[in-house]
């Protein structure tokens, strides 16, 4: 670890709120997130039509009120919520009242029908879906020293840094419980209570509906033994500099976040049970409709991309039901699962079965293991895997 002072030294919780959300920061910069790399809304059309039809269940089990929100959290462009507007049935679409929640200025050429705010509204009835936004809420880096004690990792403006006190306190106490250190120097673990806080505050905006949050995850038995802190910029990984030049990135640890009563999935899972799934059209079709067969083949080759092993389908997508009759919206996901590829479901459960029960219809396979983030936008279809750098899909 090098000891070169360029600017003050502080915690990683601090120089990146100001590196991504202050005045100058990477997500106030015009091109927007999408200029710098891709996630699934960008990835298919597909992804916005499955979750329409969430939303199309969760105003089925709310009754169909006479206004039914749609709130979109870590919003970037709204790219996913007009997209969720435009496939959504026309009786369904009247009554929605779409939310797009993001830090940076309204884009000028956003569709009329998007409320854009900075936080989510309160009081709204549901469904509140926050696509790989908690990975981007600023947190603390923890490093075992020499001693075998867990300290704060401090970081100058250049990037460079040094190692702080011993944690203490509530974020010890949750080092303890959610990502247990050994005594073995260079171990680092990164400090999940402010996303814990920030999806229970998001959820208690619902009234009565759903919140789901999807991420690159991982959970207590399998978290990576570096950490997984990492920039990315102009389709690239880059060192993680909080200089508000790059995006500043690490994996949630979404057991931790859930609250009880929530459920944990695999992307591939959830969208399988959505009807996303990566099958090939019959070559019937070819015969009696080349261009529908073509079609078809296309978005056969989207929707493998979406739930693929190893790539963007590993994802974790973590529901949280609010009030009753809309736990269940998913209940079919085990299902799905054995449709996509004959393989039982794999929920993302490792949470603390007494203070943070998960219910889940399908049997265990593997627990989640680390993956690479974000997909950089420079063109690249696979996900990068490496545990002991960090990475961005």
């Amino acid at each position: 670890m090098t000891h070169e002072t360029r600017g003050p030294a502080r915690g990683w919780r601090e120089a990146t709120e100001e590196a991504l959300y202050g005045p100058y920061g990477f997500y106030r910069r015009p091109e927007g997130p999408a200029g710098h790399f891709r996630t699934s809304v960008h990835a298919s059309p597909l992804y916005a039509a499955a979750v329409a039809r969430l939303l199309c269940r969760v105003d089925a089990a709310l009754g169909h009120p006479g206004e039914l929100a749609f709130v979109d959290v870590g919003a970037g462009r709204a790219e996913l919520t007009t997209g969720v507007l435009d496939r959504l049935p026309a009786d369904v679409a009247a009554r929605t009242r779409a939310y797009a929640v993001e830090r940076a200025a309204r884009p000028e050429d956003l569709d009329p029908r998007v409320t854009w705010c900075a936080e989510p509204p309160a009081g709204v009835t549901g469904l509140l879906f926050a696509n790989e936004w908690l990975d981007n809420v600023p947190l603390d880096v923890v490093e075992v020293a020499a001693d075998g004690a867990p300290r704060r990792v401090l970081v100058h403006d250049d990037g460079t840094e040094e190692l702080g006190s011993p944690v203490t306190g509530p974020d010890a106490d949750w080092l303890a419980r959610w990502w247990p250190l050994a005594a073995e120097p260079g171990l680092r673990a990164e400090i999940g209570r402010p996303r814990d806080a920030a999806w229970a505050a998001a959820v208690a905006t619902l009234r009565h509906g759903l919140a789901v949050a999807v991420d690159y995850a991982h959970a207590r038995g399998a978290r990576p033994p570096y950490g997984t802190l990492t920039g990315f910029r102009e389709g690239r990984e880059t060192a993680p500099v909080p200089d508000g030049s790059r995006d500043i990135t690490a994996h949630v640890a979404l057991d931790a976040c859930a609250l009880p009563g929530g459920r944990l999935l695999t992307q591939r899972a959830a969208l399988g049970a959505l009807g996303v799934r990566g099958g090939r059209p019959p070559l019937s079709l070819a015969s009696t409709d080349p261009a529908a067969y073509v079609r078809a083949l296309a978005r056969a080759g989207e929707a493998a991309e979406l739930t693929a092993r190893g790539g963007l389908g590993d994802f974790g997508w973590l529901l949280q039901p609010v009030g009753t009759g809309v736990a269940d919206l998913l209940a079919d996901a085990g299902l799905a699962e054995l449709l996509a590829d004959g393989n039982p479901q794999e929920p993302l459960a490792d949470a603390d079965p007494q203070e943070q029960p998960l219910t889940d219809t399908g049997p265990q396979e593997q627990p989640l293991a680390y993956e690479g983030p974000r997909e950089p936008r420079a063109g690249r279809a696979e996900l990068l895997v490496d545990v002991a750098d960090h990475e961005e899909q």
